[in-house]
């Protein structure tokens, strides 16, 4: 970063503060985000991790010279091979079909892939050794085909999401196995009935538990302390906790994550979501009639700590802030070299405040539309940097259009010829009608355009 640069700031979940950031490597800045359990469409609640983890690499990447960025995928799960067996499909099936919908429906929101997108089933033998390494230490012990972590073993148990021991223990929800040493004491490794994914090991055949995954995988490719963890906050406990007891178990002197980053929940319409309230929106619900970026802004509405409320008021409200926003560019062409304004930096580096940025946005739009080319290619840039507005004005107006573009022009054409005719009802009703089907139609002098309403 230049001395110009402001510093960067981010709510660090475990001291619970807003706290300078402080790369361990200026020059490789590492972040790993929890991705999905695949075994079905990804949801809006889940889009807003993902697009939290998408304006934080970004941000980060204009700061830095580079930035690697590792996002998991977990394919194997109780949950996975409960829905293959309910769908009558083998697990394979459903996970690769599942991780292509997620790829499409991330991409369709802006969100940018990462450098790396490790599969836990492609690294069994990682987790085997961290468990090894764990048993060998005292912190983990097998029973009955299991491999149990030992909570009572790490001292700093607790303190990642704040609990008590009393807190703990009450909101593990935890199986109280008998071959448990201490009831909070978790899986690391299970054994796998005949017909279930299962992988021979040290304790028999058998599958990982799901909080090693994310320690291999994050060891594998960022090593044993990296700069930043995140994903949503209800994954601060117990699998983020977790990870950082057996992670810290096996490499003593490692800070494992330097900075924890959590999202706050998302709610529809003001409740939680649920599929028993029937307010269960998956991304491909939203974007069935909804522009991609409109989803995509609404869930910059709120700074990604705060709780979200997701209403189709604030979907069309997002339309139309963004018809302004495309309105103030008009037909300016795209310029990568184009700086980023630096109240919309200085916004974007406060903890990711993206109200505010969206907020001076708006001041640059109202100088673009009385004028300012300056102001509109800063306004582009801000959206460069939140991933929005990355098509051009007229891309963006004829989306989603009702009416097919020949038929457009042929009834433009038609209206120009009632025109010149005198027919002036004709092409009034052509107007109308056009207008009707959400087109309407824009008279200058070099001719008659045409935009989305």
């Amino acid at each position: 970063m230049s001395d110009t640069t402001p510093q960067l700031t981010l709510h660090d979940s475990s001291s619970r503060t807003t706290v300078p950031f402080a790369p361990l490597d200026p020059e490789n800045v590492r972040v790993y985000y929890c991705g999905p359990t695949v075994y079905d469409l990804a949801h809006i609640g889940n889009l807003r991790a993902m697009i939290t983890a998408d304006i934080l690499v970004r941000l980060l990447r204009h700061l830095y010279p580079r930035v690697t960025y590792v996002r998991n995928i977990t394919d194997v799960d109780d949950k996975i091979n409960a829905r293959a067996h309910a769908n009558g499909e083998t697990i394979d099936s459903l996970t690769a079909r599942t991780i292509r919908d997620f790829h499409a429906d991330l991409a369709a929101v802006g969100v940018l892939p990462p450098d790396v997108e490790p599969r836990a089933t492609h690294h069994i033998a990682e987790m085997i050794a961290l468990i090894e390494r764990l048993i060998a230490g005292g912190h983990a012990y097998e029973a009955q085909g299991h491999v149990l972590f030992a909570v009572a073993r790490f001292p700093g148990y607790g303190a990642l999401s704040g609990r008590s021991p009393d807190d703990l223990l009450a909101g593990a929800r935890v199986e109280v196995a008998p071959y448990k040493r201490d009831a909070g004491d978790f899986v690391l490794w299970k054994p796998s009935e005949p017909g279930l994914p299962g992988w021979e090991s040290p304790w028999g055949r058998g599958r990982p538990g799901w909080h090693i995954e994310c320690s291999a995988m994050s060891h594998r490719y960022l090593g044993e302390s990296f700069d930043i963890h995140g994903g949503g906050s209800d994954l601060l406990f117990p699998h983020h906790e977790n990870e950082r007891a057996q992670s810290q178990c096996c490499f003593p002197h490692s800070r494992f994550a330097n900075h924890w980053v959590h999202n706050a929940m998302l709610l529809v319409n003001g409740e939680k979501m649920s599929k028993s309230l029937g307010n269960f929106l998956t991304i491909r619900d939203i974007l069935s009639d909804t522009p991609a970026e409109a989803l995509r802004l609404l869930l910059l509405h709120a700074q990604y700590h705060s709780v979200l409320n997701f209403t189709r008021t604030g979907l069309d409200e997002a339309k139309q802030t963004l018809n302004r926003f495309y309105r103030a560019i008009g037909d300016l062409p795209p310029d990568e070299t184009d700086p980023v304004p630096a109240e919309v930096l200085a916004a974007m580096c406060d903890d990711l405040n993206t109200p505010r940025a969206l907020a001076e946005m708006h001041a640059l739009a109202d100088r673009a539309l009385a004028g300012d080319r300056d102001a509109a290619r800063g306004l582009r840039a801000s959206g460069r940097l939140l991933g929005l507005l990355g098509q051009s004005a007229d891309a963006w107006f004829r989306a989603g259009a009702s009416v097919d573009e020949a038929e457009i022009e042929t009834l433009i054409a038609e209206r120009l010829a009632a025109r010149k005719s005198r027919d002036f009802a004709r092409a009034d009703a052509i107007r109308d009608d056009l207008a009707a089907r959400g087109i309407l139609l824009e008279d200058g002098p070099t001719g008659t355009t045409w935009r989305r309403a």
